[in-house]
Formats: structure tokens, C-alpha cells, sequence
């Protein structure tokens, strides 16, 4: 009240309703796993290794949703550097995202496993690579969305509005400004998003690197149409 006073019934309805409309969609997620998983393992349709899968993804999904409620738990405690503006606490917020992340892809992985046969092809040397260096991207493009969560969760958005520069600075005064040193990475709105601007750089620059090296190797056309759908969506990000 003392922070969004002049808030109108209406602007207070949509926030709610759109954070209400979050959690009853997860609710709908969680039953959309666990409701099926249970019909078909009761009908003998699982394999030993699918059965292991579905336990650990109806486990990440009741995990999600316990992280998310100790994500907006920390919103209500009074913080006494921060007592006027209410937010989530950025540690459990990225831990909130990546493990949406993670229950996502392993859920794509696992449906495309089924759906579609594997590819048999040769080990040969420039295979191995590509795969490791696909391996690679993925922990970056992984640990770029994480830094988003903190950029969000500290509204370091906010703090510099311009693109490469940032203000009139390639690298902010302020960059090292909290001590220990450490904790700049974590809490400091300028270098949380200085981090966040130098990690999707080099995502879409190793997409990009991913994209060239895999069109020297002979692939099958699903790969080729992976590859290439990568490096668009890298595009429109």
C-alpha cells in the first residue's frame, strides 16, 4: 500500500489473476504428469528404464512446485535494506527457472526418445566433437537464462537502457562496487547485468560457431533442421 498507493481495483485485479492463473497452470502441469504416468504404469506399458524416467519427472515437477512456493515466500519477509520494494528473493528465483529448465528439456528429450528412432551413425572424430562441443552450448545457453532469472529478480534491467555501451562505459564504474568481490556477481544490478549482456554474446556467438561446424559434417536431415532451427531462435532472442 505505501509503495503502489495510487493502484487502481482493476491494475490490482490483472497481477493478481495473472499470478493466480501461474500457479493454477502448474497445478494443471503437475496432473498432466502424474495422472497419466500412473494410468500407464498401472497397464504395464512402461519399460524398466521409462519407469525410472517418469518417477524422476514426477519428482522434478513436485519439486518445481515446491520451489515455487519458497520462491514467493521470500517476497513476503521485510528485508531492511529493501523494506519498500517487495521482490523475490534472485537466488531462489534462478533456482526456480532452471528447474522449469531442466523439467522441460528432459521432458522433450524423453518424448522424442520415444517418438523418434536414433540415428546409427559412424564415431568418427568430427562426430565426437560436434556432440561435445553441442554439449558445451547447452551448459552456456543454460547458464545464460540462470543469469536472466538474477537480472529479474534484481531489476538490474533498470540500471543501464543502452546497447553495446553501457551509459557512456564499455565496463561501469561500479562493476566491483559491492565487497567481498564475490558477491558482486550475485547481487550487484550493474554486474549481474553486464554478466547477463558478455554470456548472450557468447551464446549466440557458439550457436553460431555450433551452426558452421556442423555443416562441414555429413548429417541426417532431422539434425540439419535442429541445427538450423537453433541458430534462428538464437536470432530472434
Amino acid at each position: 500500500n505505501s509503495l503502489n498507493h495510487d493502484m487502481t481495483l482493476t491494475e490490482f485485479k490483472f497481477i493478481w489473476y495473472m499470478e493466480y492463473s501461474h500457479r493454477m497452470w502448474g497445478r494443471v502441469v503437475g496432473l498432466a504428469y502424474i495422472l497419466p504416468a500412473a494410468y500407464f504404469w498401472r497397464k504395464g506399458w512402461l519399460s524398466r528404464p521409462m519407469k525410472g524416467r517418469v518417477l524422476a519427472l514426477c519428482g522434478l515437477v513436485c519439486f518445481q512446485g515446491l520451489l515455487g512456493w519458497y520462491m514467493v515466500k521470500s517476497g513476503l519477509e521485510e528485508k531492511p535494506d529493501s523494506y519498500d520494494i517487495p521482490r523475490v528473493s534472485q537466488y531462489r528465483l534462478a533456482a526456480h527457472l532452471g528447474s522449469a529448465l531442466l523439467l522441460y528439456s528432459a521432458s522433450l528429450w524423453t518424448g522424442l526418445s520415444v517418438l523418434l528412432p536414433r540415428h546409427k551413425l559412424p564415431e568418427t572424430h568430427q562426430l565426437l566433437r560436434l556432440r561435445q562441443y553441442a554439449h558445451g552450448t547447452t551448459a552456456l545457453i543454460f547458464l545464460t537464462a540462470l543469469s536472466g532469472a538474477f537480472v529479474a529478480g534484481l531489476d538490474a534491467g533498470l540500471v543501464y537502457n543502452s546497447f553495446p555501451k553501457m551509459g557512456e562505459r564499455w565496463i561501469p564504474d561500479d562493476l566491483l562496487a559491492f565487497s567481498p568481490m564475490l558477491r558482486n556477481i550475485f547481487e550487484n544490478p550493474t554486474t549481474v547485468q553486464f554478466n547477463h549482456r558478455i554470456l548472450g554474446i557468447a551464446s549466440v556467438t557458439a550457436v553460431t560457431a555450433l551452426y558452421l561446424f556442423s555443416r562441414k559434417i555429413p548429417l541426417p536431415r532431422r539434425t540439419r533442421m535442429a541445427v538450423t532451427s537453433l541458430l534462428a531462435v538464437a536470432c530472434v532472442q
